[in-house]
């Protein structure tokens, strides 16, 4: 059956995006079962976008992407004889989340519909649940007969049950995706939670196109998980209604599209960047997408089509250019899967990352590679915007996971409401052969990527067709030599490196940087200052890296491998007079940013994300570049008095404490005036010894035991100075430390009845 057979008026009601004529409803009876008593589903921590494409395929509860951008968490669709239910996030199949808001009653309506039962006949049905025990157990509790089913009896075991509940990354062989595929087509029903973009994190050089387990299950259906992170449209996660948009679907967007261009039924501005947002979805998702795409579009995005370069000064917005996005987004997508012979230079990479002198001339190079270092490994050459370079290993190095990067600005701006570049500017290429060629429409530093645990020892890499970059590499590369000549290097990016942390910024701003070691020796004071704090070693796995961008994937900085920051930043990172002073608020985000990438998830419960990652901050402030708290508007002792005050007095309530980093941050101060940096220092190095069965599981385990540890380490009760404050930890945990000697700070007096955590 079509669901999309016409095109009528859109709306925008209440913040969500619905749909005027009741003709156009996607499957309302199936719709209203999958929907029946759910208002609203919870967001288990960051879902992804669902792409939502055949005809028998549809929406049944959207997310926002963006501001006024909406795409599915949850769709269904026909498969053959049988029915399929997809969720954007593999929690969605936990207990845990199962068990928030109406998120379980739409799990249920999913199996029995999907089974094609109802309520009153659907709840003995045979369930199987692949290798979930969890999952499997709530569904006994729920009436079903739930088998667990595994790998070597997947076949036998399908044909005892109705329906299948699986995560789909878990499956192990294309043999496995067809056996599900038989059975769903025989009339089988189908529930699977997946999430694009954590596959692709833990998959690096994989695409969702052609190696997602989940999408080469439902390719078929109309159904495929992609990329980009989803918002909530509710406190708790997603509204679950029944009047949405068929621009939610990409045939619906595209037909949408073109009937508007053709002059037809006009869409508004934002019904025009919803199409368009969609599309853009399908054009990442589908394999052969941007073929796809243009095909069904045609002579809509002729007038279009243009010299595109969003530049910071002239951005691609959403809202006022969603076709010359589009466009953009389809020569991008294809000039991404373009062999490195094919590929040219991309009209906007003169504009970002920058552009190479035409006398420039290439060299061959070279570089020794670490692979027990693993990660990025720079080797000080540029790639020219679509010149092709080689890269030569033994044979020992082929097929061992390897990759050619050409580029260090990988954060992706798809989901952006802006785009100040183009928003994928990097490219990978596997090592596979002795030889490998390379090349990426926007040029970049040319980098070895080397995978966790590769054990090849040290190993050589001949590079031939780069530009020379300019690096400085702490103890190897020779002051004198980096002022007269390697500075002066016409690559448009360049690199300092140490044995703890890579800068990457313009070169333009090191063209004046006459003392880099000195520069580089704070670097590594600062990582090591994290180190000691966390409980680490000084010596590091791999250097941390950070990139100064024009736009950036998320915030004004963010954490990760690389540590991203704004290209102003940039400036600040080579600057050690600013790095060490407090004349420009950008050392305090540096330093936090860092500061996330120590964190340990055992110490930091809910609410405390952006608390935690602070002691770094503070620690480096005060141990490395001689600045104190006071030194902070926030964190002077009468701002903090006057904001303990007022909490204390409303009645120091633990939501108020977790919307507050500030405020949570003054709990923690506190402790370390009193007790000083080693108690932190103790407790988390005794964290990171704990065997795994000890370590904390859930929020009340990780409050509890850091209550706990920090107490005994320094010997104080501070059970009551968490009451006080209003973090919740239980009554058996406050009991254990009862022979401590109780401890609140002088001055600091308990005005609240103790709190109780059963």
């Amino acid at each position: 059956m079509n669901k999309y057979r016409t095109i009528g008026v859109f709306v925008f009601l209440a913040g969500a995006i619905c749909f005027a004529d009741d003709e156009m409803l996607a499957a309302d009876s199936d719709l209203a079962s999958l929907l029946d008593g759910v208002s609203e589903i919870t967001a288990p921590g960051i879902p992804g976008p669902l792409c939502v494409y055949e005809d028998t395929a549809f929406a049944v509860v959207a997310a926002r992407v963006g501001r006024s951008i909406y795409a599915p968490v949850v769709a269904a669709a026909e498969m053959g004889k049988g029915r399929v239910v997809a969720f954007g996030h593999t929690d969605y199949l936990s207990p845990r989340t199962l068990a928030e808001v109406d998120t379980g009653r739409l799990m249920l309506n999913a199996i029995r519909w999907a089974g094609r039962k109802n309520a009153a006949d659907g709840k003995d049905m045979p369930v199987g649940v692949y290798k979930d025990a969890g999952l499997r157990s709530y569904l006994e509790k729920q009436g079903f007969r739930a088998r667990q089913i595994d790998d070597d009896r997947l076949r036998e075991l399908l044909e005892a049950v109705e329906v299948l509940c699986v995560y789909p990354a878990r499956l192990r062989n294309d043999s496995q995706i067809e056996t599900i595929k038989a059975f769903v087509r025989d009339g089988g029903g189908l529930v699977a939670a997946d999430l694009g973009w954590g596959w692709l994190q833990l998959n690096p050089g994989k695409t969702l196109q052609k190696d997602h387990p989940g999408n080469r299950l439902l390719a078929s259906t109309g159904i495929m998980w992609a990329d980009g992170y989803l918002n909530k449209t509710t406190d708790t996660g997603y509204a679950a209604r029944q009047n949405l948009t068929p621009l939610l679907h990409v045939d619906g967007a595209i037909n949408a599209l073109k009937v508007h261009e053709k002059g037809g039924t006009k869409l508004d501005g934002r019904e025009v960047s919803q199409a368009v947002s969609t599309i853009i979805r399908a054009v990442r998702t589908l394999p052969g997408g941007a073929k796809v795409v243009r095909a069904k579009l045609g002579e809509t995005l002729k007038p279009d089509q243009m010299n595109i370069v969003p530049t910071p000064k002239d951005p691609l917005s959403e809202k006022k250019h969603p076709l010359r996005r589009l466009v953009l987004s389809t020569q991008m997508e294809e000039a991404l899967q373009l062999p490195p012979e094919r590929i040219k230079p991309h009209r906007a990479a003169a504009e970002f990352p920058g552009s190479v002198p035409l006398d420039a001339e290439p060299v061959s190079r070279n570089v020794s590679i670490d692979t027990n270092t693993p990660g990025w490994h720079s080797t000080g050459l540029y790639a020219a915007p679509g010149r092709l370079i080689t890269v030569q290993v033994d044979e020992e190095a082929v097929n061992k996971g390897l990759h050619v990067r050409i580029g260090a600005h990988s954060d992706k701006l798809w989901n952006k409401d802006v785009w100040k570049r183009c928003p994928d500017i990097c490219r990978r290429f596997e090592i596979t052969n002795r030889t490998t060629q390379a090349a990426n429409a926007f040029g970049g530093l040319i980098y070895i990527e080397v995978p966790r645990r590769a054990r090849l020892g040290s190993i050589d890499a001949a590079i031939g067709g780069g530009i020379e970059a300019p690096l400085y590499v702490l103890g190897n590369t020779d002051v004198e030599l980096w002022r007269d000549r390697i500075r002066h290097r016409v690559a448009p990016w360049a690199e300092l490196q140490t044995e703890k942390v890579i800068l990457t910024v313009p070169s333009r701003i090191i063209g004046d940087l006459d003392d880099p070691e000195a520069l580089m020796k704070f670097w590594d004071k600062v990582m090591d200052a994290c180190a000691d704090l966390a409980g680490w070693p000084r010596e590091r796995q791999r250097p941390e890296r950070y990139v100064a961008d024009c736009q950036i994937s998320a915030g004004y900085m963010h954490s990760g491998y690389p540590i991203m920051t704004h290209l102003d930043i940039g400036e600040v990172l080579v600057d050690k007079n600013k790095l060490m002073s407090n004349e420009h608020g950008g050392i305090w985000g540096l330093f936090h940013e860092t500061g996330h990438n120590h964190q340990s998830r055992d110490w930091t419960f809910q609410g405390a994300g952006e608390v935690t990652v602070n002691l770094f901050t503070l620690y480096v402030l005060e141990n490395v570049c001689g600045l104190t708290s006071e030194e902070h508007p926030s964190f002077t002792k009468k701002v903090r008095a006057k904001k303990l005050k007022k909490y204390l007095k409303d009645g120091a309530k633990f939501e108020i404490w977790r919307r507050d980093p500030f405020l949570a941050l003054d709990m923690y101060i506190r402790m370390q005036e009193a007790f000083g940096w080693d108690a932190f220092k103790k407790v988390f190095a005794e964290y990171r010894k704990l065997p795994a069965a000890e370590r904390p599981k859930t929020d009340d385990e990780r409050r509890d035991q850091w209550l706990v540890r920090f107490s005994r380490t320094v010997g104080r009760n501070l059970g009551p100075y968490f009451e006080t404050w209003g973090v919740p930890t239980s009554i058996a945990t406050r009991n254990s430390i009862g022979d401590l000697p109780v401890w609140m700070p002088e001055g600091f007096t308990r005005t609240r009845q103790p709190s109780s955590q059963e």
